[in-house]
């Protein structure tokens, strides 16, 4: 966990894929290591947003190619590497979606549900809150909907966000507060139904 300052600023933590990355900077046949470590977040912000496993592996694809082949370039000056390569990852999205018809909206549809617990009723609750949340989700805004699945889907920080998608720490905070209590007031009115 990051130590908070007073001002709600986020200390830097120490970046523990910079002795990964010195390495794959030095035989990119080591960038294997951070491929596996990043590969299933990578994925899973992917489908997210763009709601297609086929379009998930796409630009799941094009962000390690791009990630590889600027891995020398990659310097520890302040952003960590997950930060840098969900930038990629955001980069690679928006190409993606800016190609697709504007007439399209973004489908969640087909997100794994959560893991089977051994009460039916138990099950079909849980199923039933998945495909709630899912679907109000699926109803923010582009930026509020980057900021919720990158926040509570793949653990990033309000600083790795910002650096991700080009925004200040504080910008990212204002977008996720927004964010939920928009999905608050979606989920208690049944609006995501």
């Amino acid at each position: 966990m990051s130590v908070e300052r007073a001002s709600g600023e986020e200390t830097r933590r120490p970046d523990t894929d910079l002795s990964d990355v010195r390495a794959a900077q030095a035989d990119h046949a080591a960038f294997g290591t951070l491929y596996r470590r990043y590969l299933d977040r990578v994925y899973g912000y992917s489908f997210y947003l763009l709601g297609d496993h086929h379009d998930a592996e796409d630009a799941t694809e094009r962000t390690f190619l791009a990630a590889l082949g600027a891995i020398d370039r990659y310097r520890d000056e302040g952003a960590t590497f997950r930060s840098w390569l969900f930038r990629i990852a955001h980069n690679q999205l928006a190409n993606t979606l800016r190609a697709r018809s504007r007439g399209r909206t973004e489908s969640l549809d087909g997100i794994p549900e959560p893991a089977a617990a051994e009460d039916p009723a138990r099950l079909a609750s849980l199923a039933d809150d998945a495909r709630r949340l899912r679907d109000a989700v699926a109803l923010l805004s582009q930026d509020r909907r980057q900021v919720v699945i990158l926040r509570f889907v793949d653990g990033l920080t309000s600083r790795e966000i910002g650096e991700a998608l080009g925004r200040t720490e504080g910008a990212v905070r204002v977008l996720q507060h927004r964010a939920l209590r928009e999905l608050a007031v979606l989920l208690e009115r049944g609006g995501a139904d």
